[in-house]
């Protein structure tokens, strides 16, 4: 996993200067510190993304464990199971 420093420069690298606004109202640039927390927080999101994804695939490999094991206990395949319940 990207630590945030290395995101943070990999945004700054894709996005060196933010502008809010319109085309109708016109754009201006973000301050620096508009800029700093801007990127700060993408990181963030990206980590929380990445962990929120990490977790969900641990949990659905235990639950496929955990089928696994109990198909095993039951001596049947995943097939015969499925003709249990259909």
């Amino acid at each position: 996993m990207t630590i945030k420093s290395e995101l943070i420069s990999e945004l700054k690298s894709a996005y060196p200067t933010l502008r809010t606004g319109s085309d109708e109202g016109g754009y201006t640039d973000l301050s620096s510190a508009e800029y700093t927390a801007t990127i700060g927080k993408w990181a963030d999101d990206a980590i929380s993304k990445t962990a929120a994804e990490a977790v969900a695939q641990a949990e659905a490999d235990a639950a496929a464990a955990a089928k696994a094991a109990l198909l095993t206990r039951l001596g049947i395949t995943a097939d015969e199971a499925k003709l249990l319940i259909g």
